[in-house]
């Protein structure tokens, strides 16, 4: 149940082939493009998703097919339950459930619970990325109308730029990432990679994809990932994100069990050995939550405050106070706030990092065009 697996082995191929595009007419379709932007913009509105999906693998060493229930609540929430499988790495019966703090991974066959504690990590919207690379990098054509699981779909095939082509696909049928290598012989020049994307009429929102590496008429490797009974926004079941183990499981804990969850900067203030800071976030940022980490005594209680836009999956800032400073000077940009020192890192993680006293504070964004520097600055030295 891991999120990125090793499904076969051997080495990244290049491409070859063309994509056709249809004629300009008053009967056109709607174009690639403003299809896979339509799914983008689906995939940043939406609440919800449920579906039965099934992923199957063909190699020359024969093929493996997986079926799971599946629902989602992106960025951070997801329950993953395998109803059909012919692959050794997830046996019928597996589950994993995800949610802000927690990953269950339970394996049927060796009646082991992996249970994860990541009061901290950094939610991103991996399938929202992948659609935004296809929509700015990709080539696209679109290859006509089509059905899957009774619903009208549009087909479109997608050439990556050359130097994107990799043993590595982040799926857009499903947050995963498959590390797919191939045991290939002869000139690799020659091989044709293709990577298609059905996306649904209704929701506009990808429904199947399949990745295929092919010589001539030989198919060295495939990937097919389909969404059946595929539902958005239609509601999930209590307790979905929740998982209790089994009875007679084993539970195996990792990571840094949190103090506590909040709602609120006054409950998590009861627990804390500092004063919490009052950040000026800009609309429509709302405090989502509050964790609290205690972790060696020489590292000190760490505490996040978690921001997010309540109306774009994913989009979310944090505020961190710490006991014990965790950056590197020599590692970032020194700049100003206030006739304050602080430090800048650009990255992933958008961050500015600065000492008060006794505490660091740091305030961090997935996206670049975050006021970080106002909202720094709104706290100061409390």
């Amino acid at each position: 149940m891991n999120r990125r697996r090793v499904l076969t082995a051997g080495v990244a191929v290049a491409l070859a082939g063309c994509v056709s595009y249809p004629s300009d007419g008053d009967d056109d379709p709607p174009s690639s493009e403003e299809l896979v932007r339509d799914a983008i913009g689906t995939r940043r509105r939406m609440s919800e998703l449920a579906a039965r999906r099934t992923m199957t693998v063909e190699t020359s060493d024969g093929t493996v097919e997986r079926t799971e229930r599946i629902a989602r609540r992106p960025p951070a929430k997801q329950r993953i339950e395998v109803v059909g499988s012919t692959d050794p790495d997830a046996p019928v019966g597996s589950v994993s459930v995800t949610n802000r703090e927690t990953t269950w991974e339970y394996n049927p066959e060796t009646a082991t619970v992996d249970k994860q504690y990541h009061p901290n990590k950094v939610d991103t919207d991996r399938t929202q990325r992948v659609l935004e690379n296809l929509l700015a990098d990709y080539r696209l054509g679109y290859e006509g109308p089509a059905v899957v699981d009774g619903r009208e779909v549009h087909r479109i095939e997608t050439r990556p730029p050359i130097e994107d082509i990799g043993p590595t696909i982040d799926l857009v049928v499903g947050d995963t990432t498959y590390v797919v290598p191939l045991r290939v012989t002869g000139d690799l020049e020659e091989l044709d990679v293709s990577r298609t994307v059905w996306i649904d009429d209704e929701y506009r929102y990808p429904i199947r994809e399949r990745n295929a590496i092919t010589d001539g008429d030989e198919t060295l490797h495939s990937l097919t990932v389909t969404y059946e009974d595929l539902e958005i926004d239609a509601g999930l079941e209590p307790g979905t994100f929740t998982y209790e183990p089994p009875a007679d499981a084993t539970v195996v804990t990792d990571g840094p069990e949190p103090e506590g969850v909040f709602e609120s900067r006054t409950a998590a203030e009861a627990i804390v050995p500092y004063e919490l800071p009052e950040p000026d976030v800009p609309e429509p940022y709302d405090l989502d939550r509050v964790t609290v980490v205690e972790k060696a005594e020489r590292f000190g209680t760490t505490t996040r405050l978690w921001y997010n836009d309540p109306n774009i999956v994913a989009r979310e800032l944090f505020v961190t106070v710490r006991e014990v400073q965790r950056f590197s000077t020599d590692a970032l940009e020194e700049i100003e706030i206030d006739g304050r020192t602080a430090y800048y890192r650009d990255g992933r993680l958008q961050s500015i990092f600065w000492e008060c006293g006794a505490l660091n504070y740091e305030v961090s964004s997935l996206l670049d065009d975050d006021p970080l520097r106002d909202i720094a600055a709104s706290i100061g030295c409390p």
